[in-house]
């Protein structure tokens, strides 16, 4: 039975938040952050704010817009979507639930354990969005390359703006700063206006661009939620909460999950922490799951590595990937009731239903613990599937300066002056019995090591086709790293030629080749004419970090997860931060 659900028809207007969050309170425990910059504002190109050598001793300013992680508790409660655009959405508690409306009164109400819940979005509005074109991306450290990139749009006849998003923490003695500076295109346009800007700035300059949105006016609607009869209970303006008093969380109907790929569908799932059903920027409902980050890495890991991999390795994951949680709050979904989403745009999260025992044991293992450089920043500790036998410096794959825990090194599990290196790629590429950690695991997959991607001439004619410089005469890869991964892609055609620049997008051009450390050369008929394009390469992913299935080979060979680490990020520790 409910308690205290009045019989009328209740219209409870919720104070609106900007963010699924509460704000982080005044108490501070040893693990308590001390935010010292969080920023997602407009910066005055011209006077572009220093990185300070000591973040902690500066007194920076926190728009008190920005959305931030609450530490309350000492481990950080992370907003992550878990699906939107819905028209409603069908829940039940695993323990006693408050759902709480929000408003001047705070209205509560309070079901219990496998009551049924619908919740559906009416009178709903769309946020009023805009869009600016972003050029580019930079590290907060690297304002050379801004300032050389600004400079060369100035030249073009671009006006520009610089935004800063991220945030930087003092936590437990330890730096967590992900600050970045974008470079936007000055001008603000409609979602249509913007689509046809990218265009113009890929026909005139070959610039692949990306977009960013800025709301103007939040999206609103009411909340109306039911009970397993179908009687309305109440109604809330623009977003409520709901949580378990045994934090024992929610199961929920028909999630959707891979969202735009082949295997995309609904399931019912299972979810440890809280809820806010919210209207999203579509005037639809978006679900949210608010939860600690230990338990969201339960539901996360095993998505990112396999569960039956050795549990040093398994370890190791559950580092990284609490450290890229933390590495991606505040620069994702910025215009977003929510941090992050569940999607391989952010990281892949099913909840308690994708957990798996041994996942959990590694992260309960790893509490807490993050990876950080020799000056005690957090390192960005990204990672791919398989690096082919040499893993690549960071600034090879996205640019920017140098990272110093980001070095390409060799995947050998033993050093041999037998093995050719990829500064001779051809012969690196054709040697198939490389002691590499990542060929040796029993979860090496042969075709991800090295591989070939046949394409006919009129299939690379077609995705060259925007480029605009004709059917294609010849492929070049060049400015290749220590991997020989490439980051340049020459094209020339009939009516010109141009460059594809950054590993990724050479990867995407070809409806995404397994990585840039590759060699391409053209197949002919007996007339000498072109008929296709054969790549021969190697590696899964980019390659910057730790390569995933080469940690699983190097944990079989017997080394501790703090050792795997320190190899692929260049000796930078494990340390816990709560």
């Amino acid at each position: 039975m409910l308690k205290a659900v009045p019989t009328l028809l209740l219209l409870l207007l919720a104070a609106c938040a900007s963010s699924p969050q509460p704000a982080p309170s005044g108490g501070a425990s040893m693990a308590s952050p001390t935010p010292v910059s969080s920023s997602s504002q407009p910066v005055d190109a011209g006077a572009l704010p220093p990185l300070p050598e000591d973040p902690l001793s500066q007194g920076l300013s926190t728009p008190v817009e920005v959305k931030r992680l609450d530490f309350r508790g000492g481990e950080p409660q992370v907003p992550i979507r878990l699906m939107e655009g819905r028209p409603h959405v069908t829940f039940s508690p695993r323990g006693r639930m408050k759902l709480r409306f929000g408003g001047p009164d705070d209205k509560v109400l309070e079901a219990p354990s496998g009551s049924v819940w619908k919740v559906r979005v009416t009178q709903g509005e769309p946020a009023v969005l805009t869009d600016r074109v972003q050029l580019g991306e930079f590290r907060f450290s690297d304002k050379a390359g801004l300032a050389e990139e600004q400079q060369q749009w100035q030249e073009r006849g671009i006006s520009t703006r610089v935004q800063v998003i991220g945030s930087l923490y003092g936590i437990a003695g330890k730096v967590i700063d992900n600050r970045r500076y974008l470079l936007l295109v000055d001008e603000a346009l409609t979602p249509k206006n913007a689509a046809a800007k990218q265009a113009e700035l890929l026909r005139k300059f070959g610039a692949r661009t990306t977009l960013f949105e800025e709301v103007h006016i939040p999206a609103h609607g009411i909340l109306e939620v039911r009970d397993a009869s179908g009687s309305v209970v109440g109604l809330a303006q623009d977003s409520l909460n709901a949580e378990t008093l045994d934090a024992s969380g929610f199961d929920i109907r028909q999630v959707e999950y891979h969202v735009g790929y082949e295997n995309h569908g609904f399931e019912d799932r299972s979810y440890r922490g809280a809820l806010q059903l919210t209207v999203d920027s579509a005037g639809m409902l978006a679900v949210v799951n608010v939860v600690k980050l230990e338990d969201l890495l339960k539901g996360l890991v095993p998505s990112e590595i396999y569960a039956r991999a050795h549990m040093e390795a398994l370890k190791a994951q559950a580092v990284t990937a609490r450290g890229e949680v933390l590495a991606k709050v505040g620069t994702k979904h910025l215009a977003d009731p929510y941090l992050l989403c569940s999607e391989q745009h952010c990281a892949v999260y099913q909840g308690r239903s994708g957990e798996a025992a041994s996942t959990t044991a590694a992260v309960e293992a790893t509490r807490g613990e993050a990876l950080f450089s020799k000056d005690g920043r957090l390192v960005d500790s990204v990672y791919s599937a398989v690096c082919g036998g040499h893993t690549e410096n960071n600034e090879v794959v996205w640019g920017g300066p140098p990272d110093p825990s980001l070095r390409g090194q060799p995947d050998l599990l033993e050093p041999s002056s037998k093995v050719p290196t990829p500064a001779n790629l051809e012969a690196f590429l054709a040697t198939s019995d490389i002691p590499a950690a990542c060929q040796l695991s029993t979860f090496a997959r042969p075709n991800k090591f090295r591989w070939e991607k046949h394409f006919t001439a009129s299939q690379v004619n077609a995705f060259t086709e925007s480029l605009g410089v004709g059917p294609i005469q010849a492929l070049t890869l060049s400015e290749r790293g220590v991997s020989g991964r490439a980051r340049v892609l020459t094209l020339s055609g009939e009516r010109g030629a141009t460059q594809i620049r950054g590993e990724l997008n050479i990867r995407k051009l070809f409806g995404m080749l397994n990585s840039s450390m590759a060699l391409v050369e053209p197949t002919r008929d007996a007339e000498g004419r072109i008929t296709g394009w054969v790549f021969r390469g190697g590696g899964w992913g980019h390659g910057v970090g730790m390569c995933q299935t080469g940690a699983i080979g190097r944990a079989e060979a017997g080394h501790r997860y703090r050792d795997i680490l320190r190899h692929y990020y260049n000796g930078a520790e494990v340390a816990p931060i709560y």
